[in-house]
């Protein structure tokens, strides 16, 4: 059985975005970044792949499953990560290219469906209504906490949830100030 796994980053205070969606707080530059090139490429969105020039194999993820927001990041175009398989919950989003899948409805029953095949993990790339409606499908947090505050924003989970328990697999603290913490849902 394949993983779901939420690798988001956040701030100190659990936002993945302002309030308007956008995540330029997160800082783009540092040692943390080198972790991500190495251990998370196929988390790296096909137009940034491109302008890096690199095409490296995925390595944890094969598929990805995003909410509209996230989907319609601008810049990412119409098919933001072309190396997985993409899956965009939306009741709202019509026109996708055909390497973008749209779930309208029953995404619990479409994430445990992906989740039986084989192949390597599913990431939850956000957001945070998604996360939280997938709160009891959800195997492991990877959470970059980011030296930031915003007081206000996207939260890390969004929505009406009953409490989960997940215990701490490892912590990594980066010179630039991230800390890459990664859990794992106890009830899985």
């Amino acid at each position: 059985m394949r993983n779901l796994t939420y690798y988001v980053a956040t701030t100190l205070d659990g936002f993945i975005a302002a309030s308007d969606g956008t995540f330029d707080v997160f800082p783009v530059e540092g040692d943390h970044i080198e972790m991500i090139f190495k251990e998370y490429p196929d988390t790296l969105p096909g137009v940034g792949r491109r302008m890096l020039g690199i095409d490296p194999p995925n390595t944890n993820f094969d598929t990805v499953l995003m909410g509209r927001a996230t989907y319609e990041v601008p810049g990412a175009g119409p098919s933001p990560y072309p190396h997985l398989r993409q899956y965009v919950v939306s009741s709202t989003v019509r026109d996708t290219p055909p390497d973008v899948e749209v779930v309208a409805d029953d995404v619990l029953g479409k994430v445990r469906e992906l989740k039986a095949e084989d192949g390597l993990g599913i990431w939850l790339c956000g957001g945070g209504k998604l996360a939280a409606s997938l709160l009891p499908e959800i195997d492991e947090l990877v959470l970059k906490v980011n030296p930031v505050v915003l007081g206000r924003g996207i939260p890390l989970f969004d929505g009406e949830f009953p409490a989960a328990r997940f215990t701490l697999e490892g912590t990594r603290v980066f010179e630039s100030g991230v800390a890459v913490m990664t859990y794992r849902n106890s009830a899985a």
